[in-house]
């Protein structure tokens, strides 16, 4: 029997991409899995797909609204009667120079991946104390490595990467591990993306999965707070 099995997660933007990866990892560890979307819908459907794995519950949710995931928490907690790990993973991109980035998605895009990280961490940060649970965020390479066009994603996760590290050092004094996955280029469906055959050099969101099991499974006297993954066989330029 896993030390997990019986462990309730809550993922946000878990119906499809990394945190779908991450929820199939995590039900196939006997772990029950909540996932949340901005649609009531899509957030039933991804959930009615993962039902053959394990136990899981959809739940509606706007990481740009305190109020949002405050109820999203109460509504595990009420089904499941604790939440042990929490996966900050909902985000989306806009990019484009600054000349051509209205504020509109500016502030899309550091409400959702910046703010809306510290919304799910203030949100669930006592359920999180009384479990002695774990906060992981999605972060990316983009929040060490600035490219053109990416002024608003970077922005937020340059953020993201030093929110949760500072996170880390405010709550593992409290018996709550923080840490941070830093993905390069993997196969989703982000920014309007179809993955295809050709994306097979890229990361997968199974392989985000597994990084997540193995911090969760890692000797409690050791903490990998940030973690930086990459392709390893890039297509050259």
């Amino acid at each position: 029997m896993s030390k997990l099995e019986g462990k309730v997660a809550f993922i946000t933007g878990g119906t499809k991409g990394i945190g779908y990866g991450v929820a199939e990892s995590l039900l196939a560890l006997g772990m029950k899995v909540a996932i949340t979307s901005r649609s009531a819908e899509r957030a039933e459907e991804a959930a009615e797909q993962l039902k053959s794995k394990g136990e899981v519950l959809g739940v509606e949710a706007d990481v740009r609204q305190f109020e949002s995931q405050e109820k999203a928490i109460k509504k595990v907690t009420d089904e499941w009667g604790q939440i042990d790990v929490v996966v900050a993973n909902a985000g989306v991109g806009h990019f484009g120079p600054i000349d051509e980035l209205t504020p509109e998605q500016w502030q899309d895009t550091i409400d959702t991946n910046l703010t809306g990280v510290f919304y799910s961490a203030k949100a669930s940060l006592d359920a999180l104390a009384k479990s002695k649970g774990y906060l992981i965020t999605i972060s990316s390479l983009a929040g060490t490595n600035f490219f053109a066009g990416g002024a608003a994603y970077n922005a937020s996760k340059f953020g993201l990467t030093g929110f949760t590290q500072a996170v880390m050092l405010d709550l593992r004094e409290k018996g709550i591990n923080v840490s941070t996955i830093m993905p390069g280029s993997v196969a989703t469906h982000f920014n309007d993306h179809t993955p295809s055959p050709e994306d097979n050099w890229k990361i997968q969101p199974e392989d985000i999965g597994e990084l997540v099991v193995d911090l969760l499974k890692m000797n409690p006297r050791t903490l990998p707070s940030k973690i930086e993954v990459r392709p390893s066989q890039p297509p050259k330029k």
